[in-house]
């Protein structure tokens, strides 16, 4: 990152996530591989190394997907960003598949932890930073409407969370109950497959350009906006698609035979004015305007 850059700005505060994360994950995976022999602490030591590269992709992906549209990508490189989450879900599944593997040998041929309380230490300050990290982020998500912000944001609260279990499975083994240290790396692996699920199954519905609920309510808005605006005999339908932190739609309208072209083009903007009002993530919005059928303007005065 360069210098001053701001932390509050979603591009830089992954970036400084990855380089945290990955740091914090590879002293977790050397001391529980050559000094603790835990599993629960290289589990979670390779799923924040992990979620670091994860923030790193997803870095990369906010800072090229904000290039403007060219002869190539009429409409932008905003999809970018639903790759960038589909590419941090296959690491993370990935990354889950060794966990799970690790745990299992763990499982079947258990062995005490030493230095439990160095590990303690370890894990407790990976999930404070983690959590105060990743509940920052969920809030600077909220506010931008990134999806991979977003992914991002729940993947780093997760983290803090194993890492806050690894802890836990520190506690327990250090008492006796060797099997904890499995328990917990099957959890970690389990957390980080559902959360890879998630993301692969909203950026994929965005990428074929799905609707998804929240899609189809601001649709009603947009119609509804219509039904408010004078010279509109109605609207006869309205797409919408997200494309990143963006939405793009097209409207078609009904107006009179007799409005003239400025007509159309004021009712155009007023259409466009509030729409961008009441939804502030609308980008673009192509409308078109159709002549009524004669008899279909009579039909809309009488209901």
């Amino acid at each position: 990152m360069r210098p001053g850059t701001d932390i509050s700005k979603p591009d830089a505060l992954a970036g400084y996530t990855a380089l945290v994360l990955i740091g914090l994950g590879i002293i977790q995976v050397v001391f529980g591989e050559f000094y603790s022999e835990s599993v629960a602490l290289v589990a979670n030591g390779i799923d924040c190394i992990g979620d670091g590269f994860v923030s790193a992709t997803v870095w990369a992906g906010l800072l090229y997907f904000r290039r403007p549209a060219d002869d190539r990508f009429h409409f932008g490189y905003y999809k970018l960003e639903n790759l960038a989450a589909i590419a941090a879900a296959i690491v993370m599944f990935i990354l889950a598949g060794y966990i799970f593997f690790r745990s299992y040998q763990q499982l079947i041929d258990p062995h005490p932890v030493t230095l439990p309380a160095v590990g303690i230490a370890l894990a407790l300050t990976a999930a404070v930073v983690a959590l105060a990290l990743g509940l920052y982020k969920k809030r600077v998500g909220r506010d931008t409407h990134l999806g991979s912000v977003k992914l991002e944001a729940y993947n780093t609260i997760k983290d803090g969370t194993a890492s806050a279990l690894t802890v836990v499975a520190l506690l327990f083994s250090s008492a006796g109950f060797v099997i904890a240290d499995a328990v917990v790396g099957f959890a970690i692996a389990i957390a980080i497959v559902s959360i890879g699920y998630i993301s692969i199954r909203e950026s994929s519905a965005m990428l074929v350009d799905a609707c998804d609920s929240r899609c189809l309510l601001q649709s009603q808005v947009i119609k509804r906006i219509t039904r408010g605006i004078d010279g509109i005999v109605e609207a006869s339908f309205i797409r919408l698609r997200r494309s990143g932190p963006v939405l793009q739609g097209e409207l078609e309208i009904v107006v009179p035979r007799h409005l003239s072209i400025a007509e159309v083009y004021s009712i155009r903007q007023r259409i466009l004015d509030h729409a961008k009002e009441e939804v502030p993530e609308l980008e673009r919005l192509a409308i078109t305007a159709i002549p009524a059928e004669p008899g279909e303007e009579e039909q809309a005065d009488d209901s």
